[in-house]
């Protein structure tokens, strides 16, 4: 039997804010165990919780950027059950009244694009973290109440190669906006993913598991893959998926049993007695959204409309912000932005590598590169030594300096070039012959003797041409 896959995917992304979503306690990944955390935080009795402002601004930007419907009433709720990680017995959440809704994405797909609808959008507040061994459980509460958002998605996504394009197209757009900083591997960036199959062709939906925590995109496609394979093989032997919530193990390639699934009914939730509703002024929202910055989409629309760059090129430059802005930079001081993107994507990206530098690191500036680059176009210095002024560039040197240095400034003065071609070609009248019966490479060879006879200074393509005239002349 063929089976269609059904998944939706929820992804907890924690906001990029300096402290936790209703206390005054700092977020800081690495800390000191036990160190960020106050009495807030830990539920202690008499204390009042009080929302973070920029924690909304952020779920505002997502909402936007995600297409979502907003909603200016702001209203939390009690999420109830008791775990060693949620340090009050609650969770305080949006389960009624989420800040977004009816939003979309739009990923690639081997058969073209594909909208992803997104259920809703809601803020809370996260767990504290466990560290399981042997010996017991130990827990750090550092991450106890740090601002999250919880985007759902739709039932919309049929195979792992899907779920996984969907999670690399919502990591970028919230990277762009600053809405998180999304290290999946320092667990600001978490997604649980909802899966089921069913009969190809059928309308009602298979019993669906949840595999928790997926710390890479790799991962989402690979655990998916996994447990649709073990709920074939389950109906296929005449059993039932029973609805759990299951982790993928990486070593057995599978996923495993952690818990049967909660229902809602299990949480009892209720509205957040200690946070009145907050109504959101609407100019506000209205002044997020306008100075809201480029997605990654809208960058690369930029690049291939009014740069010329090809869909390869913008993709390369789009997939990292940092190399990104730091092409623009490189933009704001020359126009020839083709040549800008190959030196930054190929040359800049091949010596950070090799010398194990991070962009952050990059002794490069932007403005000494368009220069660079600027002086070739203006045939002030050849390709090939363009090749050694971007090395001493990428030491942080200036490259109008390095040439002076060096003494590499090209030689494009019509009268210099003329009395050099005038003895190279009265030097060689062998060459003068085999051009003119037909041989081409004679020019190639006088070129070489004036580039020789000026020490590579004598601008190639000038030279070329004038020898060209002369040649015409004898």
């Amino acid at each position: 039997m063929k089976y269609e896959t059904v998944i939706g995917i929820e992804i907890h992304c924690e906001l990029k804010t300096k402290t936790k979503m209703f206390s005054s306690a700092p977020t800081s990944f690495g800390a000191v165990a036990n160190t960020c955390v106050n009495e807030i935080d830990l539920g202690h009795p008499g204390t009042l919780p009080c929302v973070n402002k920029e924690a909304v601004r952020l779920a505002v930007l997502a909402c936007t950027a995600l297409k979502c419907e907003i909603d200016p009433l702001v209203k939390f709720d009690r999420k109830n059950y008791y775990y060693s990680d949620l340090p009050k017995g609650f969770q305080i959440t949006q389960q009624f009244h989420p800040i977004g809704k009816n939003g979309v994405i739009t990923i690639k797909t081997e058969d073209g694009t594909k909208d992803i609808r997104i259920n809703r959008i809601h803020m809370e507040e996260d767990t504290a973290k466990q560290f399981h061994s042997d010996a017991g459980t130990l827990v750090d509460y550092n991450r106890a109440g740090t601002p999250l958002v919880e985007i759902v998605s739709e039932p919309d996504i049929r195979n792992g190669a899907e779920a996984a394009a969907y999670v690399e197209k919502l990591r970028s757009i919230l990277y762009y906006l600053g809405v998180s900083d999304v290290k999946m591997e320092e667990g600001s960036m978490r997604c649980d993913v909802n899966v089921s199959i069913r009969p190809e062709g059928s309308d009602t939906f298979g019993t669906k598991t949840e595999v928790k925590n997926l710390n890479s995109i790799s991962n989402v496609q690979k655990a998916i893959d996994a447990e649709v394979e073990r709920q074939k093989e389950i109906l296929e032997n005449g059993g039932k998926v029973e609805q759990a919530t299951r982790r993928y193990d990486e070593t057995q390639k599978t996923t495993v049993l952690m818990r049967k699934k909660e229902g809602n009914v299990d949480y009892k939730f209720f509205p957040e007695p200690n946070i009145f509703p907050i109504l959101l002024d609407a100019e506000w929202i209205k002044d997020i959204q306008e100075h809201m910055d480029e997605l990654p989409d809208e960058r690369k629309a930029r690049y291939q409309k009014d740069y010329g760059l090809k869909e390869y090129d913008a993709d390369v430059l789009v997939a990292n912000r940092e190399l990104s802005n730091f092409f623009d930079e490189v933009c704001k001081y020359t126009k020839n932005y083709k040549k800008a993107a190959n030196w930054v994507i190929v040359e800049m990206v091949a010596v950070l590598n090799k010398e194990n530098l991070k962009l952050s690191e990059n002794p490069c500036n932007p403005k000494h590169l368009g220069d660079m680059i600027n002086m070739v176009e203006a045939g002030e210095i050849s390709g090939k030594q363009a090749k050694v002024v971007f090395e001493e560039i990428m030491k942080g040197k200036d490259p109008k300096k390095v040439v002076e240095e060096k003494g590499m400034k090209q030689m494009s003065d019509t009268s210099e070039l003329l009395a050099l071609i005038t003895t190279v070609l009265d030097n060689n009248p062998q060459s003068i012959e085999d051009f003119k019966n037909g041989k081409d490479r004679a020019v190639g060879f006088l070129v070489g003797q004036v580039m020789k006879a000026s020490k590579g200074q004598a601008n190639p393509a000038m030279t070329n041409k004038m020898i060209q005239e002369e040649l015409k002349k004898r």
